[in-house]
């Protein structure tokens, strides 16, 4: 049987299908050749870098080595150029350690110029090569490492001082821009008290500023707007000081303002106008300030010299109780004690019935043996009876009181004493009572009225009102004793006349302050920087006054100042002239001043004194004393005391 033949159809798809086989095994051929050829060079790659990454030394061909004096090359240059952030620096290929920078400026010159050569370098890291040169590489890479430290801690300095600087320059313009700009929009508000009321005050000046400026139109609604905001905002400030006595709704007037302003600060106008505006109402308000100053000043004078409504009554009420008396009641009777040079002996001139009587109790409190206590109290004829009234409904313990009227002091008349010559006579009392424009204009503090009374006066006379005595203790009527007086009369004066405290410290002045050194009498006999002292408690002896004729050397100078040339009216200056060289100075402790007219005198000393005093306009008896010092002077007090709840004496 014949052999059958294939069909053509089958021998078509057999060949087909070998085809197709063929096609697969070139397509795995070519995918493996393909992942060999990026795998292959992938996996050279990862492990030399993961051995540069772990610092490990790369030896997979005889390249890597001049590869890494290239790269070392590229720091050296690199850090030659001061590139302080160097060492923060990611390396590219290999360990970068070890080397030592060169000592130049130009790229150029490190590439080209190494201070070790090439073969020491790849020596490095051959452990083959000697030990001298393994010990260049640990000395190269220590000071490369310290030059990196330096470095990185120079640069840290520098930005800290940069820092510092930076935030100093903040501040100062922070704060340099809340003063300027606290007129336009309020800002931080600072715990003063009166902190709205001046930023509102300084409004009130720029809106009128502004509103007067040539180059903003007149009838603009910007400017009648300001107009209106200055009128609403001067009758909120209306006799307000503090933010507390604001008007409600205060604040939003006053951002309101701030709002305006600032819209005509952008408006384009001549800022020499305004300057020149401003500088107008600068003089403005200085002249007021000055205007006010001496209004103020007027006023402090005036108040110091008013009597007190309750002081009036209390001595008007005194008086016509005294009235009541018998003729043979109305003295306090003379006593032994009077003259007793054993006792201690005070002297009082005043006409201030209440003022005389907190002297006389705080002394009389104090003392450690109140019945060897003498007072010695001269007033005029108007307040004599209620002083004689008050002292014998309220006797002082058991110290003795007397009590005189210096219009009864025969001896002391015009033809004696100059100082009376002198009140008589009509330059003085034009001077005092005479009102035109030298009156307004001359300081007010030396016409006061106290001058023309013999009382301010009588301090200069002590032995003629006290001849038998040997030492006295002169009190002002402003004083509080605070402590017991007895050691005073056993402080030795050294043959001085008056035991003082004397005033040339901080506070207190010297003899040019009081005396007129264009005068050639004071020229010639004192130096301005004399050190003065204070009246108001001052132990006298008596005994060397009558040795030395102190009333004496009084009177001549007196004489010389008939026409007020050497000093103005008043006591000290007289008083530091007569007793000039024979003045012995006290302990500060005895004598604190200042409390008339210093709210910040030292409270530590005031409760360490044995005196203080009230010296000034400000008196702890007149509403415009220190309230603060009022409760050492009032302490001395009664005030549930029948006669001064009559008067309306109220208690502070």
């Amino acid at each position: 049987m014949a052999p059958t033949q294939p069909r053509r159809g089958a021998v078509a798809g057999t060949s087909q299908r070998v085809s197709s086989r063929n096609w697969r095994i070139h397509v795995v051929i070519w995918t493996v050749i393909i992942l060999i050829s990026v795998v292959g060079p992938s996996y050279f790659l990862t492990e030399r870098a993961g051995k540069f990454l772990t610092g490990q030394p790369n030896s997979l061909d005889g390249s890597s080595d001049e590869f890494q004096v290239e790269e070392r090359r590229r720091r050296i240059a690199m850090m030659q150029m001061g590139d302080v952030q160097l060492a923060k620096e990611k390396p590219v290929h290999g360990d970068l350690t070890g080397i030592s920078p060169l000592q130049g400026t130009d790229e150029k010159d490190a590439v080209n110029v190494s201070i070790i050569d090439e073969d020491k370098v790849v020596s490095l890291l051959d452990p083959s090569k000697s030990q001298s040169e393994g010990q260049i590489y640990d000395d190269n890479k220590s000071r490369v490492q310290d030059a990196e430290q330096i470095a990185l801690e120079d640069s840290s300095r520098a930005y800290q001082q940069e820092t510092v600087e930076f935030k100093k320059m903040e501040s100062e313009a922070v704060g340099k821009a809340s003063v300027v700009d606290y007129v336009w929009r309020r800002g931080l508000q600072p715990p003063n008290s009166d902190h709205n009321v001046r930023i509102m005050r300084d409004q009130l000046m720029m809106a009128r500023a502004f509103s007067s400026m040539d180059g903003i139109p007149r009838d603009s609604r910007l400017v009648r707007d300001l107009k209106y905001r200055l009128k609403e905002n001067l009758k909120a400030l209306e006799d307000v000081t503090y933010d507390s006595e604001l008007p409600r709704g205060s604040e939003d007037k006053m951002k309101a303002m701030a709002r305006l302003l600032s819209k005509v600060r952008d408006l384009r106008y001549d800022d020499k106008v305004l300057v020149k505006r401003l500088k107008s109402m600068l003089e403005t308000s200085e002249y007021q300030l000055h205007h006010h100053k001496k209004q103020s000043n007027f006023l402090s004078q005036l108040a110091a010299k008013t009597v007190p409504k309750s002081l009036h009554c209390l001595s008007m009420r005194l008086t016509v109780s005294y009235n009541g008396f018998r003729p043979e009641e109305k003295d306090f009777p003379a006593t032994p004690e009077l003259e007793d040079n054993s006792l201690f002996h005070y002297a009082i001139f005043s006409d201030n019935v209440l003022a005389v009587s907190v002297v006389v109790n705080s002394t009389v409190v104090n003392a450690k043996e109140p019945e060897k206590h003498v007072f010695h109290i001269v007033t005029d004829t108007l307040n004599y009876g209620a002083m004689v009234m008050w002292f014998r409904a309220n006797p002082p313990g058991r110290a003795t009181i007397q009590v005189q009227n210096v219009d009864t002091f025969q001896w002391l008349n015009s033809s004696y004493s100059p100082v009376l010559k002198q009140l008589e006579t009509e330059s003085m009392k034009a001077y005092f009572f005479k009102s035109d424009k030298e009156r307004v204009s001359a300081n007010l503090k030396y016409r006061n009225p106290k001058y023309l009374s013999m009382l301010n006066h009588l301090r200069f006379y002590l032995p003629e009102m006290f001849p038998t005595l040997d030492k006295i203790l002169f009190l002002d009527d402003d004083v509080v004793v605070m402590k017991d007086l007895t050691p005073l009369w056993s402080v030795d004066l050294k043959a001085k006349v008056n035991g003082a405290v004397e005033t040339c410290g901080k506070t207190f002045h010297r003899f040019d302050r009081y005396l007129n050194f264009s005068n050639p009498h004071i020229r010639r006999n004192f130096s301005p920087r004399d050190c003065g002292w204070a009246y108001g408690m001052n132990i006298f002896d008596l005994k060397e006054w009558k040795k030395r004729d102190i009333t004496g050397i009084y009177h001549k100078w007196q004489n010389l100042n008939a026409n007020r040339t050497l000093w103005k009216l008043g006591t000290l200056p007289p008083g530091l002239i007569t007793f000039y060289n024979l003045t012995h100075p006290l302990s500060k402790s005895w004598h604190v001043l200042g409390l008339g007219y210093n709210p910040d005198t030292d409270v530590k000393a005031i409760e360490a004194a044995a005196v203080v005093h009230y010296n000034g306009n400000m008196k702890p008896w007149l509403e415009i004393g220190i309230s603060k010092f009022k409760p050492y002077w009032s302490k001395y007090i009664k005030y549930d005391h029948p006669w001064l709840q009559q008067c309306n004496f109220i208690s502070d």
